[in-house]
């Protein structure tokens, strides 16, 4: 099970915040130091499903107390070995914490590391910046070269350089955190990564010769069952790939497999003069868009993602329903808008 090292410097010499946190659990190591009278420096080898807890009471107890300082690392190896879980022993039944903060049962943890772990991931993803502007370019030139050659390779070759899990996840995270800040943050690099793959797409459309026949293409200018059940387990695995401390290069192809060809397709066709397949390409573009996001909020709140303070777990909560209503109403649209394109023979 992964470990964490949580140290802290907590600005009193008291130890009721600690004897509050070691009662709560029990933990694989815990020593204290006192260097001065006026403080008192603390280390914790914890599982991360124990972090964010011992976070939360922290930051509980001295946020607003200047010189108050938390770090979490994580832990590479440690002897003697921790073979079981150190918190076995814990209590079996949830309730209200003496903190304020809610405490859950054991059977309903998860496996997941700390929000505060999360949000550092996270947030370093939606960075609109040059490196991003640069790895979205070649992507979307890599893909277009693949899709007009009909190379699977050079298509899944492009998807590797793609950084379009990062701000998707984010713009997820946000909204079942009710974070206004990074959910424009996402929602911004998110856009502007798919409105410079486009303008690119359509660029190399008026230069490249675009079979619209070619199977590469072809399959990425109508939605179908299959695109949608693509896009919502990318959503999900990309939530899961953060939730636990795991690398996500891998599915972050996923997600650029759902984005970005048919996304990069749309553009091709569109300088092509191809409008009507290129509107089907587009809305797959946008139903992956809405399906990414949906699974990225149901899996977050399933793991229990949520604001440690009541008021703004109301207010996430608020926010979270309310995007899972748009996203389903917008998919019901495009799910219309398809099914009549088809009757009436558009597509």
């Amino acid at each position: 099970m992964p470990l964490r090292v949580l140290e802290a410097f907590l600005p009193d010499t008291s130890s009721d915040v600690l004897k509050e946190i070691i009662g709560q659990d029990a933990y694989a190591a815990v020593w204290q130091e006192q260097p001065n009278d006026t403080g008192l420096s603390i280390k914790m080898i914890m599982t991360v499903d124990q972090t964010e807890k011992v976070l939360d009471v922290l930051e509980y107890s001295y946020a607003n107390i200047d010189r108050f300082r938390v770090v979490l690392l994580p832990v590479e190896a440690t002897l003697p070995r921790i073979e079981d879980d150190p918190a076995d022993t814990s209590e079996q039944n949830g309730g209200v914490a003496s903190n304020g903060t809610t405490s859950e049962p054991k059977e309903a943890r998860r496996l997941r590391i700390s929000r505060e772990e999360l949000y550092i991931d996270i947030i370093s993803s939606t960075k609109f910046n040059a490196v991003y502007i640069a790895t979205i370019v070649l992507s979307a030139l890599v893909a277009a070269v693949g899709l007009v050659q009909d190379s699977v390779a050079i298509i899944i070759g492009a998807m590797v350089i793609a950084p379009l899990l990062g701000p998707n996840v984010a713009l997820a995270f946000a909204t079942t955190l009710g974070d206004l800040k990074l959910g424009r943050s996402a929602l911004f690099t998110s856009f502007a990564g798919l409105a410079i793959s486009l303008g690119i797409a359509v660029l190399l459309g008026f230069v490249l010769t675009v079979d619209p026949t070619v199977d590469a293409i072809a399959s990425r200018t109508a939605v179908g069952f299959p695109d949608m059940v693509l896009a919502l387990a990318s959503g999900s695995a990309g939530v899961l790939a953060f939730t636990s401390g795991a690398s996500f290069g891998l599915v972050g192809v996923m997600v650029a497999v759902a984005l970005m060809p048919p996304l990069v397709v749309c553009g091709l066709l569109l300088g092509a003069g191809d409008n009507i397949a290129a509107l089907g390409a587009f809305l797959l573009v946008i139903t992956n868009v809405i399906c990414v996001n949906l699974a990225g909020v149901i899996t977050f709140v399933v793991q229990g993602v949520r604001p440690r303070r009541w008021l703004e777990a109301t207010k996430a909560r608020r926010m979270t329903r309310f995007a899972f209503v748009s996203w389903l109403l917008l998919l019901g649209v495009l799910i219309v808008v398809v099914t009549l394109s088809e009757v009436l023979g558009l597509s």
